[in-house]
């Protein structure tokens, strides 16, 4: 590795709130319960005042806790715009998760085209011939690795960072729903050529093609009623 990673600890405020809010989310506390007081949070969680208080105002800020005055503090409402990310995916619905995959293969497509590098080239190339291989050879844990493996990377060559990490959490999730929507690996035999094909228009800098064969992906999919 050419630079150090430095790897930030979590404060133990994080993990209190990190803690609090899983519980909110996944239905152990719920909308209009009261939060347990200071006293009794320091010794549920076994850290201090200070860090107790931080959690509750991380936690507040976000939405997911209601302090009243001289009552106590409540548990409010978590919505969608205050559930991370990660969380959501995992409940998406399969449909859903294929919409957003259309709307974004396009744009990333498009973007790829004009943005990408030889070394993103090289990526793209390399996961697009191991799909084919494994396709062809009937590997299917391999074939679906592969297969996201190449969106992924064509999702880097839009150099766009915020980009890169939705599609990189949506191909995540779509990594476990294709163990269960495919059986073996047909499909992918199907869908080699359009894969292809958008490396060729990325490489060749046509990004109206890389967008037109990019939104095809949608249609080209199968799914299991």
């Amino acid at each position: 590795m050419e630079k150090s990673t430095v790897i930030r600890r979590k404060s133990l405020a994080e993990e209190v709130a990190e803690q609090l809010q899983k519980q909110i989310i996944g239905g152990e506390l719920k909308e209009g319960d009261k939060l347990p007081i200071e006293a009794e949070l320091m010794e549920i969680f076994g850290v201090g005042r200070s860090s107790i208080r931080e959690a509750v105002k991380r936690l507040e800020n976000m939405g997911y806790l209601k302090v009243r005055q001289g009552k106590g503090t409540f548990i409010a409402a978590p919505t969608p715009a205050k559930e991370p990310l990660e969380q959501r995916l995992k409940r998406a619905d399969i449909q859903e998760l294929y919409e957003v995959r259309n709307i974004l293969e396009s744009a990333i497509a498009e973007m790829a085209a004009q943005r990408h590098t030889g070394q993103d080239l090289e990526e793209m190339m390399k996961h697009l011939k191991e799909r084919k291989e494994a396709a062809e050879t009937g590997a299917l844990a391999e074939c679906i690795e592969a297969d996201i493996k190449f969106h992924v990377s064509v999702a880097k060559a839009a150099h766009n960072e915020i980009l890169l990490e939705l599609y990189s959490s949506v191909a995540n999730r779509l990594l476990d729903s294709y163990k269960d929507l495919y059986e073996d690996t047909a499909h992918f035999i199907e869908s080699q050529s359009l894969h292809e094909k958008v490396a060729e228009s990325i490489a060749s800098n046509n990004k109206k093609e890389a967008a037109d064969f990019g939104a095809r992906f949608w249609s080209n999919l199968k799914i299991k009623e």
